[in-house]
C-alpha cells in the first residue's frame, strides 16, 4: 500500500482517527508484554516504531557482515513481507523469488542463511537447529515471540516518525517512547531533519549514512532514468544525486510494488525518449522477474557509520551476554 500523505504531514481530521489509534496502541502494548522464548543464542533486532521503510534491512545486512567477520554464523529472521510462502522456511534464492518470500528476504539471503515466517519462535528454532549461533531480526520490534539481546530503533532522518500518531491516524505501531524503552540504542540514518532524536527519551544514538555501492555506481552511464518502489523513493533519488548521478527523470511507486509489463514498458519508453538507461534499487530489482531485468541496472547500498567503535561495542556486549 501507499501510505496516506497525512501520515507524514498531519493534514487530516486526526480527531476522528485518534480513538482507533488509541485502540491500536493498546493492542500493541498488550502484545509486546507477552513473555517470549529465551533463545540459546544472541538475538539482535533492527526495528522501528512505525510502518514502512526506515533503513532496517541495510542495517541488518551490515550487522551480519560484522558478525561474519568475527567468525560467527549469523542467520536472518524476517516475516517475508510480500511473499506467499508462510514458513517457517529457509530462503533458497535458486528456488524462491519475491512472490514466494518477498524482496527483503532475497537481499538478506545473499549474505547469510535467511528464514521467513510470522512465527518468529518457529523460525528461530529452525535457524538454530541448522547451525546459527546468532540471530539478526529484520523488523520484529513489536513481535514478543523472542527475548531480544540487543534491540535497535532504526530511524530515517529525513522522515522521522511521521506525524507522530499511531495507526490509522499516523504511521506508528506504538508510541515512540514505548518502543525506545525496550531498546538499547537508536541508529539515525542521515541528518535528523524532523527532530526525531528528541523523541527517543535519551536513548543512545548512533549516526550513519546510506551510501551506494561504488562498483554499482561505476557501472552507471551518464544519462539515467531512476525508478523505485520503496518506503521513501525520494531517498534513493537523493542518494544518486549526492553521488553525482542526477537522474534526467524519476518515477516513484508504492513500497513493495509489483511491476507489471505495462509499468516497465512505460519506463522503457521514457528512457528511450531521454536517451537514458533505467536504474533502480537492489530491492526493486529483486522483485523483477529474470526476463524483466535485462536492460535495467541496479544500485545496491551499504551503511557507513559515523562511529565504527560505537557499533562494535554494542555488538561486543550483545555477544558477550
Amino acid at each position: 500500500m501507499k501510505a496516506p500523505g497525512f501520515w507524514r504531514h498531519g493534514h487530516a481530521p486526526l480527531w476522528v482517527l485518534r480513538p482507533w489509534a488509541a485502540l491500536y496502541a493498546q493492542a500493541t502494548a498488550r502484545r509486546v508484554a507477552r513473555p517470549g522464548w529465551v533463545v540459546p543464542v544472541p538475538v539482535i533486532c533492527c526495528g522501528n516504531p512505525g510502518a514502512g521503510g526506515s533503513g532496517k534491512t541495510p542495517v541488518a545486512l551490515d550487522l551480519a557482515a560484522r558478525l561474519l567477520a568475527r567468525g560467527r554464523n549469523p542467520a536472518f529472521l524476517t516475516r517475508g513481507h510480500g511473499g506467499s510462502l508462510r514458513g517457517p522456511a529457509r530462503v533458497d534464492p535458486l528456488r524462491h523469488d519475491a512472490r514466494d518470500v518477498g524482496d527483503e528476504a532475497l537481499l538478506l539471503a545473499v549474505l547469510a542463511p535467511t528464514y521467513i515466517g510470522a512465527d518468529r519462535a518457529a523460525t528461530a528454532r529452525l535457524a538454530v537447529e541448522e547451525g546459527a549461533d546468532v540471530l539478526v531480526m529484520d523488523d520484529g520490534l513489536q513481535n514478543p515471540s523472542l527475548v531480544k539481546t540487543l534491540s535497535l530503533i532504526v530511524v530515517d532522518g529525513g522522515a522521522g516518525f511521521g506525524n507522530g500518531h499511531v495507526i490509522p491516524a499516523g504511521p506508528l505501531r506504538e508510541k515512540v517512547a514505548d518502543a525506545a524503552s525496550r531498546c538499547q540504542a537508536a541508529v539515525l540514518i542521515g541528518p535528523d531533519l524532523t527532530g526525531a532524536v528528541g523523541q527517543l527519551s535519551g536513548l543512545a544514538v548512533l549516526g550513519a549514512r546510506v551510501v551506494p555501492e561504488a562498483s554499482d555506481l561505476a557501472a552507471l552511464p551518464a544519462a539515467i532514468v531512476a525508478f523505485a518502489g520503496i518506503g521513501r523513493p525520494d531517498k534513493f533519488f537523493e542518494t544518486l544525486r549526492a553521488a553525482g548521478h542526477a537522474a534526467v527523470e524519476t518515477a516513484a511507486f508504492a513500497d513493495h510494488h509489483v511491476y507489471t509489463e505495462a509499468d516497465l514498458a512505460g519506463l522503457r519508453r521514457l528512457a528511450a525518449r531521454r536517451g537514458a538507461s533505467l536504474v533502480t534499487t537492489a530491492k526493486d530489482w529483486a522483485r523483477l522477474a529474470p526476463d524483466q531485468r535485462g536492460d535495467i541496472l541496479a544500485v545496491g547500498i551499504r551503511v557507513a557509520w559515523d562511529d565504527e567503535a560505537a557499533i562494535s561495542a554494542l555488538l561486543d556486549r550483545a555477544l558477550g551476554s
